[in-house]
Order: structure tokens, then C-alpha cells, then sequence
């Protein structure tokens, strides 16, 4: 496991949220359903105007199709997303504890390397952090 993989973890966490929220307004515009009202008469006498409601989805087959493609599309790209997620979660559960806090801060988080040690606390230094990642990253 290496820095990349870690960063990686972080842009399929974020991947994965945003794929769903795609999803959701494909599935959103697949269900649109469009509703006009039109009038009109017999065409023999008594001419009586009539009112009538019409709804129907402004989709053709072929927008169908491409739109559930698309959305195949997008569920490949998160399960994609969830294996590069899984690897480094079961990588973090073989880590030791200390370092499974680290990693999370500093990388999950964001937070520079003096703002991990204030979080891990015990007196370490943000440079003592970095060089404890450093060498466990070299070991494993």
C-alpha cells in the first residue's frame, strides 16, 4: 500500500457519493412525467367542446435506452469505485491502531501533520508523525 492508494481511497469515497447523486437525477429524469390539457369538439352536431388531460413521459425509445445505459454506465463506475475502497479498508484493518489514526487524519481528513499529532497527542510533533507514516510505509 502506498500515499497514492490512500489518496485514492479518499477520491472513491468522494466518487461514489457523487455517481449516486447522478443516478438519482437520471432516475429523476426517466420518471418525468409530462401533463397538458387540450380541448376539442365532436365532429358531427351537437359540436361539444370537451376538455381532455393528456400525460406521457416526453422520452422516446431510444432516450430510454441511452438513459438506462448511462446509468449502467454510472453503476460500473461505482463498483469500481467501492473495490479501489474495499482494498484500502481491509488494508487499514491489518494496520495497528496508532497508525490507523494517523492515516485517518492526515489523509482522510486532511489535516497537516502538526494538526495529527495534536489530535494523537502523547507529546509527538507533527515531524514525529511524519517520519513514524514514513516508516511504517516503507515496512508494509
Amino acid at each position: 500500500m502506498d500515499k497514492n492508494a490512500l489518496n485514492e481511497y479518499i477520491d472513491a469515497c468522494v466518487l461514489i457519493k457523487e455517481t449516486e447523486e447522478d443516478i438519482e437525477k437520471l432516475r429523476r429524469k426517466r420518471q418525468t412525467i409530462v401533463k397538458d390539457s387540450v380541448s376539442g369538439s365532436m365532429n358531427q352536431f351537437p359540436y361539444v367542446q370537451t376538455h381532455f388531460t393528456v400525460e406521457g413521459t416526453p422520452f422516446t425509445t431510444s432516450d430510454d435506452i441511452r438513459l438506462r445505459a448511462e446509468e449502467k454506465l454510472l453503476e460500473d463506475r461505482i463498483a469500481r469505485a467501492e473495490a479501489s475502497k474495499l482494498l484500502v479498508e481491509e488494508w487499514m484493518n491489518v494496520s495497528p491502531a496508532r497508525m490507523q489514526r494517523i492515516i485517518r487524519y492526515r489523509f482522510f481528513e486532511g489535516l497537516s501533520w502538526e494538526q495529527t499529532a495534536d489530535r494523537i497527542g502523547r507529546n509527538t510533533t507533527g515531524e514525529s508523525v511524519r517520519k513514524e507514516f514514513e516508516r511504517f510505509m516503507k515496512e508494509n
